[in-house]
Parts: C-alpha cells; sequence; structure tokens
C-alpha cells in the first residue's frame, strides 16, 4: 500500500493533530522519501515507519513533541542532520537494517541533546574497531547503544515513565482488591450481626410466650382467690363433677 493511503488509513477520521503515534510500518514509498506526513501532527510521539523503503528522510515535516522514531531496514546511509533540525526532542532513535558505514555519518546526531537511545543492529558500522566506544565518545548523552549502556547493562523493555504508570495501575488495583476484601468482611460481620440480633429476638419471644401463660395461670389463681368461700367451694365441686362424669351415673344406678 502506498504510504499517503495508509496514512490516511491510519488516521481513522481523525484530525492530524489529534494523533500522538502513527505506525506506517511495510507500506511503499516510490521515491524513497516520506509522503503524505506534515507538521499539521504537531501532537505526535511516536512514529514507526519500518521496512518502507526510504532512501532518505529529507522531507521529515518539523514535529517538535517527536520522542520515539523507528526507521529500521530501509535504506538510508546519511541526511541524519535533519533529525537534529525537525526532531529536536527526540529521545529514542532505531536506525537498524540501514546503510550507515561510518562513524561520521552519525555526527549529527549530536545536535540531539535529548537523545537516550541508539539502535545500529545490522548496519555496517557496527563491524568497525572500537565500535562501541568511538559512538559513545562521539555522543556521550547516550545511555543505550544497541540496547546496552557503557558498563553492558541491558536497557529495560520499556521506558521509566510508563513502567512508572503500570506500577501506579497495579498499586491502585491492589488497593481496590484491599477495599474490596475489607468490604466483604464488613458485610460478613454486618451478617453475623443481624444472625444474633434474630435469635435474641427469638429468645425473648419464647420468654415472653412463657411469661404469659405464667401471668394467666397465675391470673386463673388470684380469681379462685378473691371468690367467698362458698362460691370457691362450689365451683371446686363442679370442677369435680365434670371431671368424674361415670362416678355420677354409678351413683344414680344405685339409687335405682
Amino acid at each position: 500500500m502506498e504510504m499517503k493511503k495508509r496514512l490516511n488509513l491510519e488516521l481513522r477520521n481523525k484530525k492530524p493533530a489529534e494523533v500522538k503515534e502513527l505506525v506506517l510500518d511495510n507500506c511503499r514509498s516510490d521515491d524513497g522519501k516520506i509522503g503524505g506526513l506534515s507538521s499539521d501532527f504537531e501532537n505526535l510521539e511516536f512514529l514507526s515507519m519500518i521496512n518502507v523503503n526510504l532512501l532518505s528522510v529529507s522531507n521529515l515535516p518539523k514535529l517538535n513533541k517527536l520522542r520515539k522514531l523507528e526507521l529500521s531496514d530501509n535504506r538510508i546511509s546519511g541526511g541524519l542532520e535533519v533529525l537534529a533540525e525537525k526532531t529536536p526532542n527526540l529521545t529514542h532513535l532505531n536506525l537498524s537494517g540501514n546503510k550507515i558505514k561510518d562513524i561520521n555519518t552519525l555526527e549529527p546526531l549530536k545536535k540531539l541533546s535529548h537523545l537516550r537511545s541508539l539502535d545500529l543492529f545490522n548496519c555496517e558500522v557496527t563491524t568497525l574497531i572500537s565500535y562501541r566506544d568511538s559512538i559513545f565518545t562521539l555522543l556521550p548523552q547516550l545511555t543505550y547503544l544497541d540496547g546496552f549502556d557503557t558498563n553492558d547493562k541491558e536497557a529495560p523493555d520499556s521506558d521509566p515513565e510508563v513502567d512508572g504508570l503500570e506500577d501506579e495501575y497495579d498499586e491502585n488495583g491492589e488497593e481496590g482488591e484491599e477495599e474490596d476484601e475489607e468490604d466483604e468482611e464488613e458485610l460478613d460481620e454486618d451478617a453475623v450481626d443481624d444472625e444474633e440480633d434474630e435469635e435474641d429476638l427469638d429468645g425473648e419471644e419464647e420468654e415472653d410466650g412463657v411469661d404469659d401463660e405464667e401471668e394467666e395461670e397465675g391470673e386463673d389463681e388470684d380469681d379462685d382467690e378473691d371468690l367467698p368461700q362458698g362460691e370457691k367451694r362450689k365451683r371446686e365441686i363442679e370442677d369435680e363433677g365434670e371431671d368424674d362424669p361415670d362416678e355420677d351415673d354409678d351413683d344414680d344406678e344405685e339409687d335405682d
């Protein structure tokens, strides 16, 4: 796909000023130059043009906010002074797999004061004697060359800024989990308290029931005590009569 068409496809109805990352890998540059890209991409921070048949970056537009530029697997052999002019805040530059042969070709990169990482894998320049020492001497602002610092310590997989965001996210996530666990514990405690309250209420109701029965029995006894002796005796006789109906029948038979 032609680079201009690919660029329009990547926009996805966005305005150029809204784009911060742009990937144009494996599209086609017929004249060996960058096509379709303009200074309207004023907020662009990451630009990748891997394997697009570039011969030069001479028509790269002014991109003041660009920090990462991927240009690997092209046929660039020089003209890097354009990068110092058009991308002054560049921190990462990947020129792996290009036609860079001499240390002097990289000299314009000295003006990129913020440049921290430079990759030149599979470039002929890497076969020179004392290649690494020469590059670090030429570009003292560099921290990593081909993924390693001056002490052969490997570069991290991602930026410290990105790592910081991930750490913050993880901490928030862990805090969220801890809060959820605390909420669950509180809910469990509330549930236990509710069950205990219900048991207490049931116990009180049972006690109330027993107390009511005892009060009724006590009232009956009190009623009997308040009756005159004759009435009380009469009630006792009536109660006995109700209890022993068979005895009355036997008395009647004896009278006959």
